[in-house]
This record gives C-alpha cells, structure tokens and sequence, in this order.
C-alpha cells in the first residue's frame, strides 16, 4: 500500500496501490503535523516523505520522479509533506533545505536525500530498508 499526498492547492485525494491484488481506490486524506505520527510514523511498511514547498523550483523537477516512484512502489508509500503548510514538521526533522527525500521505518527517520536526486539514488534508499 502506498500513499500520495497532492501538492497543496490540488485535491487532497490520495490513491493506495496495492500491487499483489491489483487494487486501486480512491481516498480522501490530508497528512498534517496532528496526523504525521499516524499516517508516517505508525506506518507498518516503510514511508518516503518528500518534504517541499510549491514555491520550489527543484522540487517541482523531482516531482516526476516521485509519482514514478510511487506509481512503482512495492512495499513501501510514498508521501508529500508541504512544509510552508507543516513547518513544524520540518523543524522537527531538520529539514534545511528543500525537497528533502527522508525514509521513515519503524516511526524513525532511516535515510535522507537532500537536493534533486536521480531515481536510482532514491531507489538506492528505499532498498537498503526493504
């Protein structure tokens, strides 16, 4: 199952893929500083949260590249966190610059990229955890 937060200002739908059953659905979702523990931390499969503002252009670059993954996930979701909406969150995490790419297994951050990223150094992360 997997996770897609939309940019802020496009509907808050988020689509789970699960890709042993062929199962797609639609659901509506917002992951908010009040709900990241739920929805990240708690998560029982590994989570890849991008960490950007609309204002971003680099992180409008690696955008694509986080719906491929998402659309690619097998094991793991994928979530967007806005953080001129969460700056909390960034704080929290020590979010310095913009997008950052973190992993979280397990309710704790596992692995962070920081800066546009090609797919395999993404991937590189993901599967050191899975």
């Amino acid at each position: 199952m997997m996770i897609l937060i939309l940019p802020h200002g496009a509907p808050t739908t988020v689509r789970h893929h699960t890709r042993e059953r062929g199962v797609h659905f639609n659901m509506a979702t917002n992951i908010t500083a009040s709900d990241f523990e739920e929805k990240i931390l708690n998560s029982p499969i590994p989570v890849l949260v991008d960490f950007w503002a609309e204002w971003c252009g680099p992180c409008k670059m690696l955008t694509p590249v986080v719906e491929e993954l998402f659309e690619e996930a097998d094991g793991y979701s994928v979530a967007k966190v806005n953080i001129d909406d969460e700056p909390e969150l960034a704080q929290q995490y020590g979010v310095m610059s913009i997008p950052t790419l973190m992993l979280f297994q397990d309710g704790q951050p596992t692995g962070q990229l920081v800066g546009v990223q090609p797919k395999s150094a993404i991937e590189d992360l993901i599967r050191a955890v899975l």
